[in-house]
């Protein structure tokens, strides 16, 4: 057994010796067999919440309703939950209720897929009740039980089954599939945020090209905000190499593989609930895409674009087209080399332009400070402020 979990065996030990039975559970025992990177451990125990709080001094409610406090241990978070069982669920999304047992494999049997239904005690025994690690040894994904009941207790976790292809690589295992076909007008009832988080984490995993494919084989793309009608351009996304490109960049793709317009853009990633920040960076990665497309980078829009969106603009100009990504460097060099980066760089300001006009502020002075700006980022007019003051002269003159 490796690292996070020796730290964690205290927490076990302690609840066994209050006469509980305490198992390691879900996603950390799964990637434990996969030896893939550990992050949360959770633990699955007989005790109630209740117990728990008596047991460990400092714990927090995290959702002690459903079972799960929080438990402070020797400077490490611990979520640890009751075993429990679910009452039928309401509105395809959660249960009505949770009755805490005493059986850990039925706990278990409440889970969504068998790889995350596997559990394991302080001394790395595995207990695996629904063949999970053999699922893990085929690189599957199979429900715990029927896939119809496991969907329609909770329709997100077809976005999760998807999802998981794309971060670990698995495939689905075809009743699963079928199930995902029949049931996927059940996204409907599931809240977009929740859809769009398992959504991000299908775009930025290592087999994303497989799980986008899926999507549109199993037609599941037909209940996503604006792609609906849109899988040739998904499966035109799955042409590109993503692997080396930013959220961001990832959805500027998608919504260019799919022939989404920039004007379009805000409508469909506000029906996604992304926030405002994302939806404006993505809009003018995706204007400025289609602006290189077309043309190289003028010296003007390189300082409106700035260094960061320049290389995110140029990674996908050069996925599109396929060409290495040399010409990232070739135009940073080209941006570093600017006179200015902001207009505050300017050796001149509003204040000066008054005065050496002797008028008040107005529309004029706005405007001025736009043809200064522009004049000297195309190298036309040296940033010095008694250059810009004679050149100001000089236009005023004639």
């Amino acid at each position: 057994m490796n690292h996070p979990f020796l730290k964690a065996v205290p927490v076990i030990e302690k609840l066994e010796k209050a006469n509980f039975e305490a198992y390691f559970v879900g996603g950390s025992v799964r990637n434990y067999l996969l030896q893939r990177e550990i992050e949360d451990i959770d633990i699955a125990t007989s005790a109630t919440p209740e117990e728990v709080k008596r047991i460990f001094h400092q714990t927090v409610d995290l959702g002690i309703e459903h079972g799960t406090v929080l438990v402070l241990f020797e400077n490490m978070t611990y979520e640890i939950t009751t075993f429990r069982t679910e009452a039928e669920y309401k509105d395809f999304r959660r249960p009505k209720g949770v009755t805490f047992i005493r059986s850990l494999e039925e706990d278990l049997r409440r889970r969504d897929f068998t790889m995350n239904a596997i559990a394991m005690d302080k001394n790395g025994k595995i207990i695996d009740p629904f063949a999970g690690k053999r699922a893990i040894l085929k690189r599957e994904i199979v429900t715990v039980g029927s896939a119809e009941a496991r969907f329609k207790e909770d329709a997100l976790r077809m976005m999760r089954a998807v999802r998981f292809v794309s971060q670990l690589q698995f495939t689905i295992e075809e009743n699963t599939k079928r199930a995902l076909i029949e049931y996927g007008y059940l996204l409907t009832k599931i809240a977009i945020e929740r859809i769009a988080n398992e959504f991000e984490k299908l775009l930025i995993g290592e087999g994303s090209v497989q799980a986008l494919r899926l999507l549109v084989e199993t037609r599941l793309h037909h209940h996503l905000p604006g792609l609906a009608e849109k899988g040739d351009g998904i499966i035109r996304m799955t042409n590109y190499q993503l692997d080396k490109l930013s959220l961001d960049e990832l959805w500027t793709l998608l919504l260019f593989s799919c022939e989404i317009s920039v004007i379009n853009v805000e409508k469909i990633l506000r029906k996604w609930k992304l926030s405002l920040k994302q939806i404006k960076q993505v809009k003018l990665l995706l204007s400025s895409l289609h602006n290189r497309l077309h043309n190289e980078w003028t010296k003007e829009q390189l300082y409106r674009t700035g260094r960061e969106n320049i290389e995110k603009v140029e990674r996908l100009y050069c996925v599109i087209t396929n060409r290495n990504f040399s010409s990232i460097f070739k135009w940073l060099s080209q941006y570093d080399r600017l006179p200015i980066k902001e207009r505050s760089e300017l050796d001149a300001n509003g204040k000066d332009l008054m005065e050496w006009l002797n008028q008040k502020g107005g529309p004029w002075l706005k405007q001025l400070l736009a043809e200064i700006e522009t004049s000297v980022v195309e190298g036309n007019l040296a940033n010095r402020k008694e250059v810009i003051k004679e050149w100001v002269r000089k236009c005023n003159r004639s």
